[in-house]
């Protein structure tokens, strides 16, 4: 990895995207492309093909232990006691209070010798506090956590053509590699981690590998005409998608119940986190994590407040103007009495009130 005068971290990719042309931004301490050709046509390419995006800023942690399983179920209101191998989960780590330390893509990788093992992908902003969480609660039940973040390039190649290109690159079959599912194989004579998981709504595949593995993948898959990606459209696509970044729909001040990321929750077994979700459970949830869309031409952005019966009821916490659906979006949290979908509400923008409503999310479900 190489370090900017300003101490920004940069990919090993960083030399081919600035010989690209790309836009940079600074996100999480690393310096990473905002774009290249533009938000709106990297955002439709992926809708309607194929687009790539270099995701090696994410935190790579490998673990391993005797009932790993279960130690980190634990840490998660998600029992992953019976994951079979080669699947994931999507989940989140809890602090006591059962706010969202971080949410996680949990890979079980199986169980070899008498060890069990897997791949936890965090994200780049809390990688640090997430090693020292883990280390915390697995560590002294001999669960060893590894960070592998800066050996290792990770690429996601997203799009209902995602398959179709990465066929022709890879050795073995990968067709039959379901939706949050993962494998091992060949490409240029390396072994790679292969995982059929995203964050764009789309169909496609999240490939970690070696430095030099990543750049020849990245070079092919541009000769492939397939479409390179920044930040700016990875963050509409997921919004399109109704998946929460953290930091701005999720942090450790809300709750997977307020989130609405109940379904990740189970009562069934014992968990940091679990009195406090039982208690808020058992009270009712008074703020609620919801969709919006704009009955006008205006833009909700992070930060504007939301109003209904001359009240202010909620903030918005992630909004842009959608490329897929021609209108504004956002998600907000606003009190749990106004979050019904289609109840009206007003939101403030630039001292003026702007009519919006809640809405199912996601925004935009594909159809293949």
């Amino acid at each position: 990895m190489e370090i900017s005068s300003k101490t920004l971290l940069r990919t090993p990719l960083y030399p081919l995207f600035a010989e690209a042309g790309a836009k940079f931004t600074q996100f999480a301490g690393w310096e990473m492309p905002l774009q290249f050709s533009g938000v709106k046509n990297e955002h439709l390419a992926v809708r309607q093909s194929v687009g790539i995006f270099d995701i090696s800023h994410m935190g790579k942690f490998f673990l391993r232990g005797d009932n790993l399983r279960g130690f980190f179920s634990h840490l998660t209101p998600t029992n992953l006691a019976n994951l079979q191998a080669d699947r994931a989960k999507y989940t989140v780590l809890l602090n006591p209070q059962g706010g969202i330390v971080d949410d996680v893509i949990f890979y079980y990788l199986g169980k070899d010798k008498g060890e069990e093992s897997a791949v936890l992908i965090v994200n780049a902003a809390t990688r640090e506090k997430d090693f020292a969480w883990l280390q915390t609660h697995l560590v002294p039940q001999n669960v060893s956590v590894e960070d592998k973040t800066l050996d290792l390039v990770l690429l996601a190649l997203q799009g209902k053509n995602a398959i179709k290109v990465l066929s022709e690159l890879v050795e073995g079959e990968i067709e039959a590699i379901d939706s949050f599912s993962h494998t091992y194989t060949s490409l240029y004579g390396e072994k790679v981690f292969i995982s059929r998981t995203g964050y764009t709504g789309e169909d496609g595949f999240e490939i970690m590998m070696s430095e030099e593995a990543g750049r020849k993948f990245w070079q092919d898959c541009m000769a492939k005409g397939v479409t390179p990606c920044g930040l700016g459209a990875r963050d509409t696509l997921r919004l399109e998608a109704g998946m929460c970044l953290y930091g701005q729909d999720i942090d450790e001040n809300t709750t997977p119940l307020e989130a609405g990321l109940s379904w990740l929750v189970g009562f069934h077994h014992d968990f940091i986190g679990k009195e406090a979700l039982s208690r808020q459970q058992q009270e009712g949830v008074k703020r609620r994590l919801v969709g919006l869309t704009m009955d006008d031409r205006h833009i909700p952005r992070h930060g504007y407040s939301l109003v209904a019966d001359n009240n202010p009821v909620g903030v918005v916490t992630s909004g842009t103007f959608s490329p897929t659906l021609q209108q504004g979006i956002a998600l907000a949290y606003i009190d749990s009495r106004y979050s019904k979908v289609g109840q009206k509400l007003m939101v403030a923008i630039r001292g003026k009130l702007n009519p919006a409503t809640v809405v199912k999310k996601p925004f935009y479900r594909r159809k293949y």
